[in-house]
């Protein structure tokens, strides 16, 4: 434009010289000037209102010297002249700056509306988590974007036939279908899996094949950042006319995002078989929980009635039902009798343990009262205790202290305490059984100067088979024990004692006091 408008100030310069002075021709000065405001540089319009001027005097001046004279009506013309280049020049230069605003604006209006297009096109496609309906939105919304004739977005795992969706302008519908790729288009889609955007058009002598293949003039691919053994890869394409210049930038914001809505869409999809999974899992758990707990139950209801049976019977001949005894054949009964009950004794654990994993437990809610309770627990393991010279102590407060619960289950929690307590207690020994209550609980204590509890077994005491080491029964007993005074809303610790001896303490919610 520089060149075109300098050219022609030249030419009605070199006009001007040879004419006379009363013809103006210094008017077609103007000209080069007027032209300039098309370039929209206001730097050029104003080197040639310069210029202008200066070829006007030069030109007056060969004129007057041609004359003899200088013509005061020719003078007065050459100042209209300058007068109008100056005027010409910055009407121009105006209309530079009201055309570049008006283009600035549009290019803002333009602008706004395709990031409202984009928004838009993205909430669509991120409308759904359905892992197909997001690609046929990606595919439709792209070609509605960029107002391409035709949009395929090409999905490959793998060694498999690639997945084809695809959508022309009008249709009512994305098609999907799996077919081999025809080499134009094979080539295409690698090429965009190795690039950020490829664009296609006739200049490219290999991408006229893919350009005939299309039948488009212009065509842009692009590979989706999803996750894929294969980058997902969207091919444009105009049959018309050719992508507007920032088609590229555009449609890279676009699969930006819309891969992560993909993404999205997929991880919801993996959630949704990984939450099948583990439902299933969870039925085949609690399937084989029952069938475990039935087989217990039924183990425990067959083998407690010969249990029953024979302990009767064995106690009858013992009593002498059936006639004297040799002493040899009563002490084979005594021993008998007494493996019968520790059978007895397993029998129960295990029922008891059964019906707290499978959640059966006892739902008995009543006042119980504590002091009262350790008076009896202490009272029925006295014997026991005698009999290995440990003495037993029940230590309650003159403070009347209750807690709700189901009596029988917390009896055996304390009476299986106490019993460890006795068992862990060499001859002379003391064992204390206790209640009392703190800070608005109730409390019960089972302590002894017995061998105590190693170190390495204390974290792990109330777990299930983590008996005490040798002769430390099933390891079932502070395990039943834990799940009880949890069933209660409490908790169960452990504590060593000083210079030897252990401390178990359980912690319930107090009843208030009418």
């Amino acid at each position: 434009m520089a060149f075109l408008c300098y050219g022609l100030l030249v030419s009605a310069w070199i006009v001007d010289l040879f004419t006379p002075q009363l013809f103006v021709a210094a008017i077609l000065l103007n000209g080069p000037i007027a032209l300039s405001s098309l370039a929209l540089d206001r730097r050029l319009t104003s080197g040639l209102i310069v210029a202008a001027q200066v070829a006007n005097v030069v030109a007056g001046y060969v004129n007057g010297v041609q004359s003899g004279h200088w013509d005061g009506i020719a003078v007065g013309d050459r100042v209209l002249a300058a007068l109008s280049f100056v005027l010409v020049g910055s009407l121009s230069i105006k209309t530079q700056e009201h055309a570049r605003e008006a283009g600035e604006s549009s290019l803002r209006a333009r602008q706004m509306e395709r990031e409202r297009s984009l928004r838009e096109s993205i909430d669509r496609v991120r409308a759904t988590l359905n892992v197909e309906l997001v690609l046929r939105r990606i595919v439709r919304e792209s070609a509605t974007l960029l107002s391409a004739s035709h949009a395929i977005l090409v999905l490959r795992s793998g060694l498999e036939t690639p997945r084809v969706l695809s959508y022309r302008a009008g249709e009512a519908d994305v098609a999907y279908e799996r077919k081999q790729l025809s080499t134009e288009i094979a080539t295409l889609v690698e090429r965009a899996r190795g690039a950020e955007i490829v664009r296609v058009d006739a200049s490219d002598p290999l991408g006229r094949m893919t350009l005939a293949a299309l039948e488009a003039r212009e065509i842009v691919a692009v590979a989706l950042l999803a996750e894929e053994p294969k980058r997902p890869v969207l091919v444009l394409s105009a049959a018309e006319r050719r992508f507007e210049r920032d088609a590229g930038e555009l449609l890279q914001r676009f699969v930006e995002q819309a891969s992560v809505a993909l993404d999205q869409a997929q991880l919801f999809a993996r959630l949704g078989l990984q939450a099948e999974e583990i439902a299933a899992q969870r039925d085949e758990i609690a399937r084989r929980g029952n069938v475990i707990r039935d087989i217990v139950y039924a183990l425990a209801h067959d083998l407690r009635t010969p249990l029953s049976a024979a302990d009767i019977t064995m106690k009858q001949a013992l009593a002498g039902a059936y006639g004297t005894l040799p002493e040899a054949y009563r002490e084979v009964l005594t021993t008998t009798l007494a493996s019968n009950e520790d059978e007895r004794r397993l029998l129960e654990t295990l029922l008891l343990v059964a019906r707290y994993e499978s959640g059966d437990a006892s739902d008995v809610r009543e006042a119980i009262d504590c002091a009262a309770l350790v008076r009896r627990v202490a009272a029925e393991l006295e014997p026991v205790a005698q009999a290995k010279g440990v003495t037993v102590v029940a230590e309650t407060q003159h403070e009347a202290v209750h807690v709700v619960g189901d009596e029988s289950e917390l009896r055996r929690a304390l009476a299986n305490l106490t019993a460890n307590a006795i068992a862990a207690t060499p001859a002379g020994g003391h064992v204390v059984v206790a209640s009392g209550a703190i800070d608005g609980h109730a409390t019960f204590g089972v302590l002894d100067d017995g061998y105590g509890v190693p170190e390495h077994q204390r974290a792990a005491l109330f777990e299930r088979f983590s008996a005490r080491g040798p002769g430390g029964g099933t390891g079932l007993g502070l395990y039943i024990v834990r799940r009880i005074v949890e069933k209660h809303g409490g908790q169960v610790a452990y504590a060593p004692r000083e210079p030897r001896g252990s401390a178990f303490t359980l912690t319930l919610e107090r009843k208030e006091e009418a």
